[in-house]
């Protein structure tokens, strides 16, 4: 049994001011990722904060049609509440395809956005892992690779991000709230995650000491929206493939296009030029193919997980020619 403080958070800000405290203080709420961390000992806090008392759980529109999801607002609610199902349903979808309902009901927003992977040899410390001890190597480059990424890796790191949520948002250009001692700042949600490049260990932009309070959702986009998930079972696993669409097309042509990626890179992969190729006439099965290649034309795959290569493809040329069809 490891000894740590435990503290309990009554403000914002007496969060935010015991995490700058200390490198080795964590955050904990829902506790889904943490507490299975620091049970195999990969996460050793020696200070938990917990912040379930804040003000940070409630959805709230904002003026001209734009809705704000605290932090500690539970994936179960955010899925059954009927503003999102309504205007945002991909966002809905891609939670209810995630974990399992017992989870959904623990974990939080935030909490769900900075979950740490689920690389086999991430979660075994007898493993090198340049995520969990930097400069130890990536057992993942020759070993098992099945389930890492074909986007956006690199020599130091194949692992993908697990998170659902954190694709659905990507695709509908979600902003994070932060705050910190250097005060509250926002951003894209795409600018949260950091590829792995030569620091897989910083797996995000957030500072030392910064916490996120809310994200915010812009409002609704026009078109359908989809999210596509392909896994080795029906519930509770984590994505082989995920796509999210949202496209804006009538019987002529698509005028908008949104698309991203889960489970094929170490963070929310966005298919920005695949976008753009999409905007034109309404897509041919030849055009379809055409986009699927740009969408994955970056692909570098290892021994295991070619697969996910053409399953990529397909998927999203499925997920378009749904979001097209006509009726």
């Amino acid at each position: 049994m490891k000894s740590f403080l435990y503290e309990r958070a009554t403000t914002t800000q007496q969060a935010v001011d015991a995490l700058a405290k200390r490198l080795d203080a964590k955050l904990i709420a829902g506790g889904t990722n943490l507490l299975d961390l620091m049970k195999l000992e990969i996460e050793q806090p020696r200070h938990l904060i917990d912040v379930n008392s804040l003000p940070l759980s409630s959805i709230e529109p904002l003026p001209g049609g734009a809705l704000r999801i605290g932090a500690l607002v539970r994936n179960s609610d955010l899925a059954a509440d009927s503003r999102i199902r309504r205007e945002y349903p991909l966002l809905s979808q891609a939670l209810l395809a995630g974990a399992s309902g017992q989870i959904r009901n623990q974990a939080t927003t935030a909490g769900n956005l900075l979950q740490r992977t689920r690389c086999y040899y991430f979660y075994d410390p007898r493993m090198p892992c340049n995520k969990r001890v930097p400069g130890s190597g990536c057992a993942a480059l020759n070993g098992f690779n099945r389930i890492h990424a074909v986007l956006g890796a690199s020599d130091h790191c194949i692992a993908t991000h697990p998170s659902d949520m954190a694709v659905a948002m990507t695709a509908l250009d979600a902003r994070v709230e932060t705050l910190s001692a250097a005060g509250a700042r926002s951003f894209p949600i795409d600018q949260l995650y950091r590829p792995p490049g030569s620091t897989p260990h910083v797996e995000t932009s957030l500072a030392q000491g910064e916490m996120i309070t809310s994200v915010t959702l812009p409002p609704p986009p026009p078109g359908r929206q989809m999210y596509r998930k392909v896994r080795d079972r029906a519930s509770f696993a984590f994505a082989l493939v995920a796509v999210a669409t949202i496209i804006d097309a009538d019987s002529v042509a698509v005028r908008n296009a949104r698309i991203a990626f889960g489970g094929v890179a170490p963070k929310p992969w966005r298919g920005i030029v695949a976008e753009q190729a999409l905007l034109s006439a309404r897509p041919s099965r030849d055009a379809l193919e055409q986009i699927a290649e740009i969408a994955l034309a970056d692909a570098r795959s290892q021994k295991h997980n070619a697969f996910k290569v053409p399953l990529a493809k397909r998927t999203l040329m499925h997920a378009i020619a749904e979001s097209t069809r006509d009726g």
